[in-house]
């Protein structure tokens, strides 16, 4: 199997920051987010994972905005610090296609690439908070599908920009002078519904060809959007039926877009909480839980259901009837939510925990064993090929992961002992990507020299 370390903020649990085991003062600290890494190297993880929005997020009370930690250093420049301190760990960092432009993007992954000697990866974001757009000049968010259009756009673009340059197109050849060799550059000429970029890159074709590309979501068009164009995607599920029928369903559409099942790694996540008993991984999540000051759950129910206000209703009561306002539309993880609610029937309390409690992730709860036997059994079941790990609370619950449970894994023969290959890709076993104006030359524009 396959495993990536999410490093979301200071853990998996939104009051994991709070617990005696957090590193403190950590989000702007660069030898924590370092430490992590090497944690998850020594792990031998194929990859650190690192999430990005570009905004600080609302929230409807002082106390739910002040108890969530909201700053976030730019995961580039965290992660070519992280480049530089680490050998074999694979770099994935957050960009999003609706408030960045496709060269400077395509230029920094082909950058981060060349500096980790190919570990490069690109989680691939539409963006959902309201205030990314009023932070970018825009009085409201794009559509959801006016956002995905975009995204599949952006990447197309990045990928030309990437195969604007042979992998022979850099000689450095001191005797005839010559540095680049012109013939291997390609303009790219692009015009399209969003974009207009002429190329080429100004960074030669990078080891990997291109980041690893890595996308969530789980709405129509996210899995569209990923079974034509992603790598990697991150997806999150309450069970293993849900998980299972979803990868037969990306299968399905790959087939559909021309592409084979290995092309894709679908890579759940999963809060591990791990304790010596059972009994001590369970008290270890009501400690947790317990962290997490209503409002601050409720805010962010409230904003996973749209905005609906549940400030008149009894929080130990159970969730009301949403209005069809707050229905529509294509939001998979709200829908996910919402079924939980019908199927279960929790609190408003006890909903609103969940949702702050895991953030994008389901939990395992119990021993390294049991932790283990999660895994195992969604793997070999056919839910999933790997699995994006969210430790609660970090850098603890990431090392009791990689001491406790990672041993067993690999002692069952489902878990690498050493590296293989030099690159994500060789990793994440992904194959080299074919250089578009190689493959037809027809379409190969020469770059204007001034």
């Amino acid at each position: 199997m396959k495993l990536l370390a999410f490093i979301m903020q200071t853990g998996g649990h939104i009051a994991g920051w709070r617990h005696p085991l957090a590193s403190e003062r950590a989000l702007c600290d660069v030898d924590y987010f370092i430490s992590a890494a090497k944690i998850a190297e020594r792990g031998k993880f194929d990859a650190v994972f690192f999430a990005d929005s570009l905004g600080y997020p609302g929230s409807r009370s002082a106390e739910a905005f002040e108890g969530q930690e909201g700053p976030k250093l730019d995961p580039l420049l965290l992660l070519s610090a992280v480049a530089a301190k680490t050998e074999q760990i694979g770099l994935v960092g957050t960009a999003s296609t609706t408030y960045n432009e496709p060269y400077p993007t395509a230029r920094r992954f082909a950058t981060l690439d060349h500096i980790s000697h190919g570990r490069a990866g690109w989680n691939i974001v539409t963006s959902t908070m309201e205030h990314e757009a009023h932070n970018h000049g825009c009085e409201a968010h794009m559509g959801h599908a006016e956002r995905y259009e975009r995204a599949a756009e952006f990447v197309d673009v990045s990928c030309k920009l990437w195969d604007s340059w042979q992998d022979d197109a850099m000689l450095a050849d001191k005797t005839s002078g010559r540095y680049v060799d012109s013939n291997g550059l390609t303009a790219v000429d692009h015009v399209g519904e969003h974009f207009q970029v002429a190329g080429p890159l100004n960074v030669p074709r990078s080891p990997q060809g291109y980041p690893v590309l890595v996308q969530a979501g789980a709405s129509a068009d996210g899995k569209a959007f990923a079974a034509s164009r992603a790598e990697v995607i991150f997806t999150s599920h309450p069970s293993i039926e849900t998980a299972i029928a979803f990868r037969e369903d990306m299968h399905k559409l790959l087939r559909e877009f021309g592409r084979t099942p290995e092309s894709l790694k679908v890579m759940p996540a999963i809060t591990p909480i791990i304790g010596e008993t059972r009994e001590e991984a369970q008290a270890l999540k009501a400690e947790l839980d317990a962290l997490i000051p209503l409002p601050i759950a409720l805010d962010k129910l409230e904003r996973l259901i749209g905005g609906f206000d549940l400030s008149g209703f009894d929080p130990d009561g159970p969730l009301p009837a949403l209005p069809a306002a707050y229905t529509d539309g294509q939001n998979s993880t709200r829908d996910r939510v919402l079924e939980v609610a019908e199927r279960d029937g929790p609190s408003i309390r006890q909903l609103a925990n969940q949702v702050a409690g895991g953030r994008t992730s389901s939990a395992a709860v119990g021993t390294a064993e049991d932790v283990a036997d999660l895994l195992a059994n969604w793997y070999e079941q056919g839910a999933a090929d790997g699995f994006v790990i969210s430790p609660p609370v970090l850098t603890k619950g990431l090392e009791t992961f990689v001491d406790k449970v990672v041993p067993i894994l690999q002692d069952r023969g489902l878990f690498r002992k050493e590296y293989e290959g030099e690159t994500l890709r060789d990793r994440l076993d992904l194959s080299y990507p074919e250089n578009i104006y190689e493959k037809d030359p027809a379409l190969r524009s020469k770059p204007e020299i001034w």
